[in-house]
């Protein structure tokens, strides 16, 4: 029992010599800086790309700001194209009504033209004021419409798409009687 309980002898390790230690260890640092460098030439080719990435988007950027409203400048062409037909024809013939009917008519493929790149007009009048889509010029006193009821459009108001283009120029009804606000405010 004796054998048993005395520990089994461990084969001592083979001790490398400093020469081998120090080979060892340059071997390692050779493959540390391999490393490394191509790390290094990775991050180089990738900052190259990015580089270029940027100047890409900035020359796209400004060519889509400088030509971005070519489509629209095209479709409106045609609408140019009839105004002066309707000019040409109106120096030529004279005739009232058939001016008005042209002007009418370029008016008209206008509005289509607009339609087509999302802008629509607001419609105001007969509506209750809203801050939001309309600009109050003048309230006048109105006995056929409620207050804040738009009862006149001095201009037209647009939307492109869901965005405010150009809000609509009204004036708005007020109560028999009531001082507008700009007279109250000067008192």
């Amino acid at each position: 029992m004796a054998e048993e309980e005395r520990p089994k002898e461990e084969k001592p390790k083979e001790q490398k010599s400093p020469e081998e230690l120090l080979e060892e260890l340059k071997e390692e640092l050779e493959g540390a800086r391999k490393e490394a460098q191509e790390h290094y030439d990775k991050f180089l080719r990738l900052y190259a790309e990015f580089e270029n990435y940027k100047k890409r988007v900035a020359r796209e950027k400004a060519e889509l700001v400088r030509y971005g409203n070519e489509e629209l400048l095209r479709e409106l062409l045609p609408v140019v194209d009839n105004l002066e037909r309707a000019l040409e024809h109106a120096r030529q013939k004279g005739d009232p009504e058939a001016i008005l009917e042209g002007i009418e008519l370029v008016l008209a493929q206008f509005h289509q033209v607009l339609g087509r790149f999302g802008v629509s007009p607001i419609e105001a009048v007969g509506e209750q004021f809203d801050p939001e889509r309309h600009e109050a010029v003048m309230e006048m006193e109105s006995e056929e419409a409620p207050p804040g009821e738009v009862i006149s459009e001095v201009q037209k108001g647009y939307m492109l798409n869901d965005r405010l283009l150009r809000p609509a120029k009204v004036v708005v009804a007020k109560a028999k009687g009531e001082e507008s606000e700009e007279v109250a405010s000067s008192d």
